[in-house]
C-alpha cells in the first residue's frame, strides 16, 4: 500500500509539473547592457493566446516604438509550435540600474507573469552615422526665437520654438525627450490650437516650419539667467536611392534627436533712482482705481469697498495697497479677484481687492487717499497713481461719543431690564416622562413581522444561493459574461485616453476583441477576418456593418506606425460606438 501510494504522489507531482510546463510567458531583451544614446529591444513572448495583456510602465525608459504584435504558427513532425510577441523599443533617460518589471497576461482563465530584468546603461557610445541619419539631421532643426535677451527684472518676453524641415524632407510625428523647467522665471505656455505649415528660411535657404509652442516668461532674479533648451525626437523620411516600379523614390523612416540649444538671458535690475519707497514690484502699464458701490447708507449696512489694478504687465505678480480706514468702521478682509489673460504681449487684465465695510454710527466718513507706483517700461521712469477721495455718508444709527445710559440710537432711550424669580423657570428640574403611545409591543404585528422574518428569508437564501452556485459552475457563461465587462471597460478606457494615440488604439482593440468573444462566444486565436465575416453573416449582420467592423479593426493595427490626429482618433471611436450599436441590433 505504501508503495502505492508512493507512486500515486510522485504521478502527481510529475503530472503537475508537465501542465505548468505547457505554458510560458517570459521577457526577452536585445541587450542588458547598452548606452544612453542606444536603443533597446524588449519582447513578451507566449507559447499559448491569451487575452488582456498589460504591458509594464518603462520607468525610466521612453517608448519609441510598439507595442508591434506577431503570432508564429506551424507544424513540425505532426506537433503544433505556436508563439505570439509583443514587441517594444525604448529609449533609456539616464544612466544606472533601469528595471524592467513584470507584464501580465491571461490564458485560460489564469494570470500569467514575466520575471523583471535589469538593464545596466552606460554613457553615450559611439556608433557609425546612418547616412539617412546624417541627411535628415541636416535638414531639421528646432529653433527657439526669444523676443528680449536684456530684459528688465518682472518684463516679459517670450520665447516661440519653430520647427523647420527642408523641402525634400519629411515629418511624421515628433515627441518631446526633455521640457526645460524655466527656473527663475514665472512662464505660462501658450500652445497653438492646430499646427499650421508655414514657408520661411532658415539660414538663408527655403525651408517649411510649424510653431510648436509659445511660451511667456517673466524673469524673477537679476543677472544672467539660462534657459535650458528644448529636445525632441523626430521620425522624420528621407529620400533613398532606391525607387519603386513607377520610377518614384522610395522614403527612409530615421530617428532624429533635435534640440533647441540653450540660452542665456541678461536680466537688468530696476533702477535705484526714484524708485518709490512703497514700491512693490509692478512693472508694465497700469490705471488704479479706488470705488465703493455706495454713498449713502445706514448704519449696521454693508457696503464695498474695491481697489483695482487693470492694465498690462506683471498683474499675477504685483501686490495691491491696502486700504486703511477709520476705526468707527468695521472693515472685513478683501475679496482677491483676478480676471488675467495671457497673449504673446504678456498679461493683460485686471486685480482686485474687494472690502465689506459696516458702518457702526451716523456721519460722514472720508476714506483717505490711497497710491500704486510702478515702473513704466516705455519711458523707463517711476510712475505714481493717487486715488480721489471717497465720502461715506452714514444717514441713521447711533452718534459716536454719546452717553451709553440714555441713548441706543438718536432720540431713543434706552429700557432698564427688570429681573424676577421666574427667569430661569424653562429649565425643567424634574422629569416627568410619559409616553404618548400606550399600545403594548409584544403580541403587536411589529412584533410578529420581526419574529418571523429571518424564518421567511431562509427559503429565499437557499434560492439564492443555488442561482448563484449554477452561475458560477457555468464556465462558457461566466467566460463571456467576463468578455462582455471587459469590452465595456477597454472602450471606456479608450475614451479617457483620447489625444494619446498607443493607449488609445490598445483599449479600443481590446475593447472590440472582448465584444466578439462575448457576442460570437468564441476564442482569442479565431479571432481571423474570415471567421468573423461568417459567423456575423449567419447571424444575420448586414454586410456593410461587417466591413465597417472590419475597417476599424485595421485602423487598429495601422494606428501604430502611422500619425494620427485626436480628431481621427474621435472619429474612429466614434464609428466603434455605433458600430457596435448595430451589431446588437442587427445580430440574431
Amino acid at each position: 500500500m505504501k508503495t502505492i501510494k508512493h507512486i500515486a504522489i510522485l504521478l502527481f507531482i510529475l503530472s503537475s509539473s508537465i501542465l505548468s510546463a505547457q505554458v510560458q510567458f517570459q521577457t526577452r531583451v536585445s541587450k542588458k547592457t547598452l548606452g544612453l544614446n542606444e536603443r533597446l529591444r524588449v519582447d513578451f513572448s507566449m507559447n499559448k493566446d491569451g487575452d488582456n495583456f498589460n504591458a509594464p510602465t518603462f520607468d525610466g525608459f521612453d517608448i519609441v516604438g510598439g507595442p508591434n504584435q506577431s503570432v508564429s504558427n506551424s507544424w513540425i513532425n505532426g506537433k503544433r509550435s505556436f508563439e505570439k510577441t509583443y514587441s517594444y523599443f525604448l529609449a533609456p533617460k539616464r544612466k544606472g540600474s533601469l528595471m524592467i518589471e513584470s507584464a501580465s497576461i491571461e490564458i485560460d482563465g489564469v494570470t500569467y507573469k514575466t520575471n523583471s530584468i535589469v538593464i545596466t546603461v552606460t554613457k553615450e557610445i559611439q556608433k557609425p552615422k546612418d547616412p539617412n541619419s546624417v541627411i535628415a539631421s541636416d535638414n531639421i532643426h528646432l529653433v527657439a526665437e526669444i523676443s528680449k535677451t536684456n530684459p528688465y527684472l518682472n518684463e516679459a518676453i517670450t520665447v516661440v520654438y519653430k520647427l523647420y524641415v527642408a523641402p525634400n524632407t519629411g515629418v511624421s510625428n515628433w515627441r518631446e525627450t526633455d521640457d526645460p523647467e524655466y527656473d527663475d522665471f514665472w512662464s505660462q505656455h501658450i500652445n497653438p490650437k492646430g499646427l499650421k505649415i508655414e514657408r520661411g528660411q532658415y539660414n538663408g535657404e527655403d525651408y517649411q516650419y510649424v510653431v510648436l509652442r509659445r511660451t511667456v516668461l517673466y524673469p524673477q532674479k537679476t543677472g544672467k539667467l539660462t534657459i535650458e533648451p528644448l529636445r525632441l525626437n523626430v521620425t522624420a523620411e528621407v529620400p533613398t536611392k532606391r525607387r519603386d516600379i513607377f520610377g518614384q523614390r522610395l522614403m527612409s523612416k530615421v530617428n532624429v534627436p533635435v534640440a533647441a540649444g540653450k540660452h542665456v538671458i541678461n536680466v537688468k535690475p530696476l533702477p535705484e533712482a526714484g524708485k518709490p519707497l512703497d514700491f512693490s514690484g509692478a512693472v508694465g502699464d497700469f490705471k488704479f482705481t479706488l470705488s465703493t458701490s455706495k454713498k449713502e447708507l445706514n448704519a449696521n449696512e454693508s457696503l464695498q469697498a474695491k481697489v483695482s489694478v487693470s492694465g498690462k504687465g506683471n498683474l499675477k505678480l504685483l501686490s495691491l495697497p491696502k486700504l486703511t480706514l477709520p476705526n468707527s468702521l468695521e472693515v472685513y478682509e478683501p475679496e482677491h479677484s483676478e480676471n488675467v489673460r495671457t497673449s504673446l504681449a504678456g498679461m493683460q487684465g485686471e486685480v482686485s481687492d474687494s472690502y465689506t465695510i459696516v458702518p457702526q454710527y451716523k456721519g460722514k466718513y472720508p476714506i483717505p487717499t490711497i497710491s500704486f507706483s510702478y515702473f513704466d517700461l516705455k519711458t523707463e521712469t517711476y510712475k505714481r497713481i493717487s486715488s480721489n477721495e471717497n465720502i461715506i455718508n452714514v444717514l441713521e444709527g447711533p452718534v459716536y461719543g454719546a452717553s451709553d445710559n440714555n441713548l441706543t440710537a438718536e432720540g431713543a432711550p434706552k429700557q432698564n431690564v427688570i429681573l424676577n424669580n421666574d427667569q430661569f423657570a424653562f429649565i425643567k428640574t424634574e422629569a416627568n416622562l410619559v409616553s404618548k403611545n400606550k399600545a403594548q409591543f409584544f403580541k403587536s404585528t411589529a412584533f410578529w413581522t420581526c419574529l418571523l422574518t429571518p424564518f421567511l428569508a431562509i427559503p429565499l437564501a437557499i434560492v439564492f444561493r443555488r442561482k448563484r452556485e449554477k452561475r458560477a459552475g457555468d464556465v462558457v457563461g461566466n467566460r463571456l459574461r467576463k468578455a462582455d465587462r471587459l469590452s465595456k471597460k477597454y472602450l471606456s478606457e479608450a475614451k479617457k485616453a483620447l489625444g494619446q494615440k498607443e493607449a488609445f488604439y490598445v483599449s479600443l482593440e481590446k475593447a472590440l476583441h472582448n465584444y466578439l468573444k462575448a457576442k460570437l462566444n468564441i476564442e482569442t486565436s479565431d479571432l481571423s477576418k474570415e471567421k468573423i465575416r461568417t459567423l456575423l453573416a449567419e447571424r444575420e449582420v448586414e454586410n456593410t456593418v461587417v466591413l465597417d467592423f472590419e475597417n476599424i479593426l485595421e485602423n487598429c493595427e495601422l494606428a501604430r506606425y502611422t500619425p494620427i490626429t485626436t480628431v481621427t482618433m474621435q472619429q474612429d471611436y466614434d464609428k466603434a460606438a455605433s458600430t457596435i450599436n448595430l451589431i446588437d441590433k442587427q445580430i440574431r
